[in-house]
């Protein structure tokens, strides 16, 4: 298979006029007054070509536009594109990572060598640096990511590596820049290995290659362990839940323990915390069929497993001072002779029986195992994260994953670490209302609801398993890929939930 492609990122003190580089990218507002100081700078050089620009409307700042000039010998760099920034008083920390992946994609899509990120400049003093810096890494990232694993053919293709910088003339202001730009770097090669993760189809990942994976991940990590139960350990714990949905497939169920023990102990105030993510590796909804259109993108149905296992990688790497387990129930849901089927009760993994009406409704099974396994653990604080329904799709679109939970401090922790990462979440509700519509006249549940609110009742299902641990949900459907490109992200897997998790994680620890 072909190598993703290589990114690399770093600071400099160096002039951006002075920076070679194929790239040079500048922010623009549009309710700017003129350029400011470094702008104008660089356009007298430039002899005035971007005032030019801005003058005739060619690009006003809008959000979403951009720009590109050619230098033709004047300053270092080869090419200046303008990033519109839309309006100042607008800006967040995710107008400028999407600046910066809009930047990166145009880069990969040029074959550029290199680019120079000096979006900064333009926001001043009105972000922290090391928050521009480290959103800068992640968009950057963000952006440059392509995956062609198994494209064989070589003409016009991109190149293999693309090196960025974040540059600025001011000694001060790249320290500044510096601890972000490394925060940013880890989670940004994280949610890369991610989307590489899940873009691979289920006739390479499966449960079993999952676990492999996940091995190979933790053995070259300081701080991290993995152990495995393959379906007969599986048996032996009597986890019923994982085991029903994998019944139907050659490729035998597995849930995945990543265990993170940091350097030091941790601060006793700080919980332990379990990650618990769904990795249906493949999901044809069982004997309860789904259609055929639109199959092929049930691969992704792995991407809260996947999530939950980059974000290990990237709280390994940043050495965090917390406890922290990852839990990846992974199983194949595959119609065959001896599949599960509507009308089984099924004994999980906590004791509690539950009736299938739906073999499509699989991925509450397999969490409600690892979740009831997370609190026999005693793990303090517990955070699932789920392709779980439609739903959830339905009622938010491509634009929020939905939340729910039973802890206020925990919902406002998470909204707080969206609010940072630029993965946006909105909290629905989980209550006893809902949690009604699961139970089962013959079994203690069952695995579906009526039509109606099919996120919150499955929220509420999960709900049943988690005893008295501080819990919270992610129903990322509808989040965990692009069925189209934009303009600053290749179609596929976005790996959404690695840079949720992990700010959760880094706020907790005040890193």
């Amino acid at each position: 298979m072909k190598q993703i492609i290589s990114v690399d990122i770093n600071t400099r003190k160096v002039d951006p006029a002075q920076c070679r580089t194929d790239l040079l990218v500048l922010g623009y507002f549009a309710d700017a007054k003129g350029l400011d100081r470094a702008g104008k700078a660089l356009d007298d050089k430039l002899g005035g070509a971007i005032r030019r620009l801005i003058k005739l409307g060619d690009f006003k700042g809008a959000a979403k536009t951009q720009a590109l000039l050619y230098s033709e010998g004047k300053i270092a760099p080869a090419r200046v594109m303008l990033i519109g920034l839309g309006e100042r008083k607008k800006v967040t920390l995710d107008t400028i990572r999407k600046a910066a992946a809009r930047a990166t994609n145009k880069a990969v899509a040029l074959k550029a060598k290199s680019v120079a990120l000096a979006l900064h400049l333009a926001v001043g003093d009105q972000q922290d640096p090391g928050a521009m810096g480290r959103a800068l890494a992640e968009g950057a990232y963000f952006g440059s990511y392509r995956y062609d694993e198994f494209v064989t053919a070589s003409e016009n293709g991109r190149l293999g590596a693309l090196k960025v910088e974040i540059v600025d003339a001011d000694a001060r202001q790249v320290k500044a820049l510096e601890r972000g730009v490394c925060h940013g770097a880890v989670i940004g090669r994280a949610q890369s290995y991610a989307r590489t993760i899940a873009n691979r189809p289920a006739n390479v990942i499966n449960p079993p290659t999952l676990a492999k994976e996940a091995r190979v991940m933790a053995r070259d990590l300081k701080g991290l362990s993995c152990t495995v139960f393959d379906e007969k350990q599986l048996k032996a714990q009597k986890m019923g839940g994982i085991l029903a949905v994998g019944a139907g497939s050659g490729s035998t169920p597995r849930l995945i323990i990543l265990k993170y023990t940091p350097p030091k102990p941790p601060a006793r105030k700080l919980p332990k915390v379990a990650l618990v993510g769904k990795a249906v590796t493949f999901d044809s909804g069982g004997i309860s069929i789904k259609p055929s259109a639109n199959m092929d993108q049930m691969k992704f149905d792995k991407s809260g497993g996947i999530a939950v296992l980059a974000t290990m990688r990237a709280v390994a790497q940043l050495k965090l001072p917390i406890s922290v387990w990852g839990l990846i129930p992974s199983a194949e849901n595959l119609p065959s002779a001896s599949s599960y089927r509507p009308g089984d009760i099924v004994t999980t993994y906590s004791g509690k029986t539950v009736e299938v009406l739906n073999t499509d409704a699989e991925g509450r099974m397999i969490l409600s195992d690892a979740l009831a396994y997370a609190v026999k653990q005693k793990r303090d604080t517990v955070i699932d994260v789920a392709t779980l329904t439609g739903a959830c799709m339905v009622a938010l679109g491509n634009y929020n994953a939905g939340l729910m939970g039973n802890d206020d401090a925990l919902i406002e922790q998470i909204q707080e670490a969206a609010e940072t990462s630029g993965e946006a979440v909105w909290h629905l509700p989980s209550g006893d209302e809902y949690a009604d519509e699961m139970r089962s006249k013959i079994a203690d549940l069952k695995n579906i609801g009526s039509r109606w609110g099919g996120a919150c009742t499955a929220a509420a299902f999960l709900r049943q398993f988690v005893g008295e641990a501080t819990w919270a949900h992610l129903d990322i459907a509808g989040m965990d890929n692009l069925q189209k490109e934009t303009e600053y992200a290749a179609s596929g897997s976005t790996g959404f939930g690695v840079r949720l998790l992990t700010t959760y994680l880094m706020n907790l620890t005040g890193v």
